[in-house]
């Protein structure tokens, strides 16, 4: 009988199992089709659903299709797409490249409908475009599980999703930036009573005021992400809600400004995490924080507290990762921090603590990441490490102590960190040697001294660190040399960063790295005088930084054919010589090229549409720059820094500039280009600094410039442009900082219209054949009457583009203390206004002086009279004064004894007289400064009588009677002025017609002598 019932049983059993086999050959045909029309209405880029296919009859089998093992019904579709999660910025460039082709995009088709029994449906990470959430997804009475996060969706969130009320999992949550779903209520939750995950993250709930009354019908809900919502309105008290389940509450990144309007949440005794980071609470830490004793995850960073941290926090015993990073802190952390023994993770960086490190730190054994980097320690960092001696030593995996006013030396003690991950002491004052225990930190992967006072040389043991992908010590005093033995084990070494030390690389010419480098920058080491040909081994070398150092050979040709995979190449300050070769450098992203100050010759090269910033400056380089700029005129470029100055190009340029609109400045100076301006450049609308100085441009400035109205930057000077200066300037150009136009042919009148240049801290219009009065209106330039410089548009342009690359694209040379000088990094420091040269006539305008942060004034070499302004001694700001060769009269004012900042100063050859003004500034000045006048004192040797100190203006008495002394010949000039006015005048009073016919005659002599005078100009 027993035997029976075996047979029976394992019959049973038998047939069962081919029921499952059978079930497992083929899905239901309906879902099948079902799923067709699903693939159909998609976009896939990539093919990921080629497994998709209708000869395929076992639909369980495709990609991403999951059913039941029994029934075959369809139960899953896992679709999500992968963003990339590696810290590696090379992985991760070709890890997001592989991303978007993968994503999925198109429309979500009702087909899926058809899937009955699907409990699980999964579309994260895709881009559909804003398209809205199909509402017929509420149909879908099976799901479980729904998750639409970063997938692109858009509009209203369909309240047809409280439908689904087996739903146990909704994330509907994206970026900040990415996500456009918005609610007018969220009663619809109130139907989903086994909900246990709920992200709206980044949705637009500030239309949803009963958002917190309706999520907490939810009686199973364990865990809220709402960060990015627009959390900021009224919030219910404390016991009208019940979140008795909930363990994990994000809130981050909202507008909550009273931690007051939070009391429910000090009400949630099971909560295990809570994040209110980058909100807007202000005063202390809200003391009911104290009642969620269960917590083991609290993150406050990014708030404005204002106080110390309060000692009951330190009682969290069951505490894990406390965050109070960016929080505004004050104070010391006290010794009881000791007591938080489940601690894992503690940041309290970038706030306002002090004092030291207690050593209670040290005793934390579980501490795997201490993160007190932005603060004010002033501590040295060996006491530091003795704090951290204890059991934490052991496990310490992160230690970022950055930017944390440390000073003194690393000690041999920073071999106890034998788990150490990731080392961050960059931008401190530690100095001294890098201690030979560093190779005893064998699991170290990141590692950052930059910005130190580290000396002496790089330890031999860091060929030790096996694991170290990331190494970082710009910036430090190291020298000496570093050889092979240095990278001996250093095979996951992705990025060496070590530029601005005095460093020597001493490898064999055939020597192959263990390493393939993402970044190498090296600027400044000693790389010379041969190329370095183990560069040629770097198969993923993006970032690469040789700059100065000290080559003086030719590029290798292999070497250009790593072009492609380069998003930043700078070799320039070196002596490289050769042609640059045509690089096609098909790029997927903008890329960057130095080459400048070099020895290239040969022509431009033809460039990548793709590149968005070249400097081939100062070089050999020449012939014609049209073929350089009229290369694949089909393709919009994306270049936005030019720069080919200090060049031997030649020729004209063509009007090839309608695809260059993204360019923000462009520096063709110092060539021999010549011809007109072409009116392309008009195109430019977004330019906004212009080089063409030290060239041989002629013709007239076109008219089409004024398109480039954003220009900061215009600098022509030393052309042959002629015309007189465009009233356009004025009216168009309102952010304008530096105006040159000196060196031309330029002609007129200044018009009154610069005037409105406010922004104006530099104009140079030397050197023309300007003629009339300075313009009053001079006074309008206001940058220039103030010391301020940190908010002006050349300041914003650095901003924009960066300081390092601004000062590569920015300079200008300026005659300052009678000397050519070309300023570059402290450009914008710099106010000047130079009119030297010309043929101003007219006195110098009294509104100069309320340009008090001028620094230089030049006004010579041209025929001003008049006296110089009496109260020019407010101008305290000047440097350098330049009025010679001019016509002015009258003594030098008293006022200008007062310009302490004055170096440079030149009065020579004029009519001035009387005594120089006593003061340190202008005793120490040379002679030849005032000569050519009828001055005295010094530092002139003539010595000032009486008579010389107040000049014989006044009437005197006559020393024999006592009385007015009569000069006779003042007397018979005007009798004899009187006598000819009324012989001329007399009769042309009296007789009506001879005033007419003399008029006439004045007018005809006025229009053929300014005839005359347009002909000589």
């Amino acid at each position: 009988m027993y035997a029976s019932l075996r047979f029976i049983a394992l019959t049973l059993t038998v047939f069962l199992w081919l029921l499952t086999v059978d079930s497992e050959v083929g899905c239901i045909e309906s879902e099948r089709h079902a799923l067709l029309n699903f693939k159909q209405h998609l976009i896939d880029p990539s093919d990921r659903l080629a497994s998709w296919a209708a000869a395929d009859m076992d639909c369980c089998h495709w990609v991403g299709v999951v059913c039941h093992n029994v029934t075959g019904h369809v139960l899953q579709l896992h679709l999500r797409s992968f963003f990339p999660t590696t810290t590696d910025d090379a992985q991760w460039d070709a890890q997001y490249e592989a991303y978007e082709r993968s994503v999925f995009g198109g429309k979500i088709d009702p087909s899926l409908l058809d899937l009955k029994h699907l409990i699980y449906l999964d579309l994260s990470f895709n881009d559909f475009n804003y398209t809205p959430i199909p509402k017929f997804l509420g149909s879908m009475g099976s799901l479980r599980y729904l998750n639409l996060s970063h997938a692109g969706f858009g509009g209203l969130i369909p309240h047809q999703l409280g439908n689904l009320s087996d739903l146990h999992y909704l994330n509907l949550g994206g970026s900040s930036y990415y996500n456009n779903l918005y609610v007018m209520n969220l009663q619809w939750l109130s139907a989903l009573p086994l909900l246990q995950h709920l992200d709206l993250s980044s949705a637009n709930l500030s239309k949803a005021s009963d958002w917190v009354q309706e999520i907490s019908k939810l009686p199973s809900l364990s865990e809220l992400r709402l960060s990015y919502c627009d959390l900021s309105g009224f919030f219910p008290p404390m016991h009208s809600i019940n979140f008795s389940s909930l363990t994990t509450l994000d809130l981050s990144s909202n507008s909550i400004e009273n931690t007051s309007t939070l009391f429910w949440v000090f009400g949630l005794q099971n909560l295990l995490s809570l994040d209110l980071s980058y909100n807007q609470f202000q005063g202390p830490i809200p003391v009911h924080l104290q009642n969620l004793t269960s917590l083991r995850h609290l993150d406050l960073t990014g708030n404005t507290f204002n106080s110390s941290i309060p000692d009951w926090l330190y009682t969290f015993s069951h505490l894990e990762f406390l965050n109070l990073g960016n929080s505004n802190l004050q104070g010391t952390i006290p010794s009881s921090i000791g007591n938080l023994t489940s601690a894992i993770s503690t940041d309290l960086s970038y706030n306002e603590l002090e004092g030291k490190v207690p050593r209670s730190l040290g005793n934390l054994c579980n501490l795997k990441e201490i993160a007190l980097q932005g603060n004010k320690w002033n501590q040295e960092i060996s006491e530091i490490f003795q704090s951290l001696s204890g059991c934490v030593s052991n496990g310490l995996e992160i230690l970022k102590l950055f930017d944390a006013q440390l000073s003194g030396q690393l000690t041999d003690e920073l071999g106890q960190f034998k788990n150490l991950v990731v080392l961050f002491l960059g931008y401190n004052s530690i100095s001294g040697p890098i201690p030979w225990s560093i190779g005893n930190l064998s699991s170290l992967r990141f590692l950052n001294l930059k910005n130190n006072r580290i000396n002496g040389t790089l330890p031999q043991s860091f060929g030790q660190l096996s694991k170290l992908e990331y190494l970082n010590i710009k910036s430090n005093m190291l020298e000496g040399v570093v050889s092979e033995v240095h990278f001996a084990n250093s095979m996951r070494l992705t990025r060496l960063i070590s530029s601005q030390n005095q460093l020597t690389l001493e490898v064999r010419n055939n020597w192959i790295p263990p390493f393939q480098l993402n970044y190498l920058i090296l600027r400044s080491w000693n790389l010379g005088p041969r190329f370095p040909s183990w560069l040629l081994s770097q198969k993923y070398l993006k970032y690469l930084d040789i700059s100065n150092t000290r080559v003086s050979d030719a590029v290798p040709p292999l070497f250009w054919n790593l072009s492609s995979q380069f998003v930043y190449l700078n070799l320039s300050h070196n002596q490289i010589y050769g042609e640059i070769p045509n690089i096609p450098m098909i790029l997927s992203t903008s890329s960057m090229i130095d080459m400048s100050s070099n020895h290239f010759n040969g022509l431009l090269p033809h460039i990548s549409s793709n590149v968005s910033f070249l400097d081939l400056s100062d070089n050999l380089l020449s012939g014609s720059i049209s073929h350089f700029l009229c290369y694949k005129m089909n393709e919009p470029k994306k270049m936005s820094y030019l720069n080919v100055g200090k060049n031997f190009l030649s020729g004209e340029i063509v009007g090839c500039w309608m695809k260059w609109q993204n360019l923000f400045a462009l520096n063709l100076g110092n060539n021999n280009l010549s011809g007109s301006i072409p009116t392309s450049i008009g195109s430019l609308i977004n330019l906004q600094s212009l080089h063409l100085y030290n060239n041989k441009f002629s013709g007239k400035l076109p008219s089409s410039l004024k398109n480039c109205k954003n220009l900061v930057t215009l600098d022509i000077g030393k052309n042959e442009f002629v015309g007189s200066i465009p009233l356009w300037i004025g009216l168009r150009f309102s952010s304008l900082v530096i105006l040159s136009l000196h060196s031309n042919n330029f002609y007129g009148y200044i018009p009154e219209n610069l005037c409105s240049l406010t922004s104006l801290q530099i104009l140079d219009l030397s050197n023309n054949k300007l003629f009339g009065c300075i313009p009053r209106c001079v006074n309008n330039f206001s940058a220039m009457a103030t010391n301020n410089n940190s908010n002006g548009p050349l300041f914003l342009f650095e901003q924009l583009i960066g300081y390092a690359l601004s000062t590569l694209l920015e300079s200008a040379l300026l005659v300052i203390k009678g000397k050519v000088l070309e300023y570059s990094t402290t450009l914008q420091l710099v106010k000047s206004i130079d009119l030297s040269k010309n043929n101003l006539s007219g006195k110098i305008p009294k509104e100069v002086t309320s340009l008090q942060g001028l620094q230089s004034l030049n006004l010579s070499f041209n025929i001003l009279i008049g006296r110089i302004p009496d109260n020019i001694g407010v101008m305290r700001s000047l440097e350098s004064i330049d009025f010679s060769v001019n016509l002015l009269s009258g003594q030098i004012p008293q006022s200008m004894s007062s310009l302490t900042f004055l170096s440079h100063l030149n009065l020579s050859n004029n009519n001035l007289s009387g005594k120089i003004p006593l003061s340190t500034q202008l005793q120490s000045l040379r002679a030849s400064s005032f000569i050519g006048n009828k001055l005295c004192g010094a530092p002139l040797i003539e010595s000032c009588s009486i008579s010389d100190v107040k000049p014989n203006i006044e009437i005197q008495r006559s020393k024999d009677f006592g009385g007015p002394e009569v000069d006779w010949f003042y007397v018979i000039m005007a009798l004899g002025f009187a006598v000819g006015f009324g012989v001329v005048l007399g009769p042309l009073l009296l007789n009506k017609q001879w005033r007419i016919v003399y008029f006439e005659f004045l007018d005809y002599l006025g229009y053929k002598l300014w005839g005359v005078v347009a002909q000589i100009w």
